[in-house]
């Protein structure tokens, strides 16, 4: 079918072409249009343009099933659909454009919106059908199921599109969803990321808190952290600090080995906490802007590693 044609701004009847909608009726536009009364009304091009729609329904035909002037249900929700509009007349009756959570727009009377009759726009009887559970509407921590998609993942869950309570949307399995796996779109986990960098104290890139809690290393073969076993059965020692590695020293026996360890530890990473707490204490006691920077720099030299720091250990 060729290029739609453009009929905004022209009148038919009673009625002026407003804006295109993105909806489509038996492969005609249809258009949003300003009836003289002041109504709206969402009509296809070809009944604009044979005539057979020239008002909003505001003109009684005489007809006993049109009565007075319909009730306006724009901007009202009816289970998953949401009230566009009015739009042309179906055997007498007022019909609203409506759109449903899962995107798509229909057309469907004002009776059977008020009656409960259609509450979608066929998506559910079509997810019954397939036999996928209808979660729409329901929400998981702060996400909202909207609508399914055609998509499943490894073990045959399927994705649903959801909104956040943050504002953003994403696409979770059911399964996800009904665990409790995923409950917002990542917000909640970027949050307490960032909550907890917020407890921690960082100085040049050290974190005070992980030093005074470290733990053992899962990957190290010898059973102590910075201790490794070499093919020649020595152990060589090394430990980390502001981003760099300082080699300790190589020993034959892995008594010793640790011994080394617990020693640079005690001298560098204790001696670093306690370091920090103190220049906290002595800055809490000073005006803001006259504290000092805290330095606490490690170097090698002549083999044994050196502490140079500006706090009285």
């Amino acid at each position: 079918m060729g290029k739609a044609r453009d009929i905004q701004g022209q009148r038919f009847g009673a009625l002026t072409a407003i804006q295109s909608t993105e909806s489509n009726k038996n492969g005609y536009r249809i258009w949003l249009c300003r009836c003289d009364c002041g109504g709206e009304v969402a009509v296809d091009s070809r009944s604009l343009k044979r005539g057979s729609i020239k008002n909003c329904g505001c003109v009684p035909k005489g007809n006993a099933r049109n009565g007075n002037r319909a009730e306006d249900l724009s901007g009202q929700r009816f289970g998953r659909l949401s009230v566009l509009c009015r739009t042309e007349n179906r055997k007498g009756r007022t019909c609203w454009l409506c759109r449903c959570d899962c995107g798509r727009t229909c057309s469907i009377t004002a009776h059977e919106l008020k009656a409960g009759k259609v509450k979608s726009c066929g998506c559910i009887r079509r997810l019954n059908e397939k036999g996928i559970a209808d979660i729409s509407g329901k929400k998981f921590g702060i996400l909202t199921a909207i609508y399914p998609l055609s998509r499943r993942d490894s073990k045959g869950s399927v994705y649903w599109h959801c909104h956040c309570a943050c504002g953003s949307e994403a696409d979770v399995t059911e399964d996800d969803l009904v665990s409790g796996n995923n409950r917002s779109c990542g917000c909640l986990k970027r949050q307490a990321q960032q909550d907890l960098q917020n407890r921690l104290h960082h100085i040049d890139g050290t974190c005070v808190e992980l030093l005074e809690n470290r733990k053992y290393r899962s990957d190290n073969t010898s059973g102590f952290r910075g201790v490794f076993c070499q093919k020649n059965g020595h152990f060589r020692v090394s430990i980390g600090f502001k981003g760099q590695r300082f080699n300790i020293g190589t020993y034959d026996s892995f008594e010793k080995a640790v011994e080394a360890r617990l020693e640079a530890e005690e001298k560098i990473h204790n001696g670093f906490v306690r370091a920090y707490y103190r220049w906290q204490e002595i800055c809490s006691t000073q005006a803001a802007g006259e504290c000092s920077m805290l330095l606490f720099r490690v170097e090698k030299k002549n083999g044994e590693l050196t502490v140079i720091t500006n706090m009285e250990l």
